[in-house]
């Protein structure tokens, strides 16, 4: 049995400032490097997502076409463009504490780490199994799109689940709450980081 964090999408693009940019953003990254320097032993291992989305076309329909405008609920505007400044960590995030790495939405939708894949090709369901991971803390950006994807598809594959709200940053204050509420029925728990 082992815990793991996974840090959901801490990239430029969805801080404050990037093609998505959501409020807070900047300051859940630092925060979270602050939790995992303050708490050395806590986790197993560290596992990070990014979206890391195809140039040179519309990721499935997941970008809107160029002469179309976004809905923001299945068309997006481009965003975290593999191998762009956007698509990079958010600089408060210390790489150097990150043990996997994830890529997800490669010329597809994806909104859950469960849709990557590691660095070294696997599954993110595969190598959390190879890991012997039982027990995850769900961190990141945004709380009522891919961190709440994730942490549902966390609990999906049958692992103990806590979301720290202290840790998340949504697009919306209702919608986010809405997630939280959603994760909280599937049998997640939502708690602060502080106090956990």
């Amino acid at each position: 049995m082992s815990r793991a964090l996974l840090i959901i999408d801490v990239q430029n693009d969805f801080t404050e400032g990037g093609a998505l940019g959501v409020d807070g953003g900047a300051a859940v990254a630092a925060a979270i490097t602050r939790h995992l320097r303050s708490h050395p032993d806590l986790y197993d291992v560290v596992i990070a997502s990014r979206d890391w989305h195809d140039e040179d076309n519309d990721n499935g329909g997941h970008f809107a076409k160029p002469d179309a405008e976004p809905d923001f609920v299945a068309t997006w505007p481009p965003h975290c463009v593999a191998g762009t400044d956007g698509a990079e960590y958010h600089p408060a995030i210390d790489t150097g504490l990150i043990d996997i790495h994830v890529r997800k939405g490669q010329g597809v939708p994806a909104y859950s780490i469960f849709e990557g894949t590691t660095d070294d090709g696997r599954p993110l369901p595969a190598a959390l199994d190879a890991l012997g991971v039982t027990e995850v803390d769900v961190v990141g950006i945004a709380t009522d799109y891919c961190v709440r994807a994730s942490a549902l598809d966390a609990l999906g594959s049958g692992r103990e689940v806590r979301v720290l709200r202290d840790l998340v940053a949504g697009v919306a204050a209702e919608s986010s709450e809405a997630a939280l509420h959603e994760i909280a029925q599937a049998g997640g728990r939502v708690e602060v980081a502080g106090r956990s």
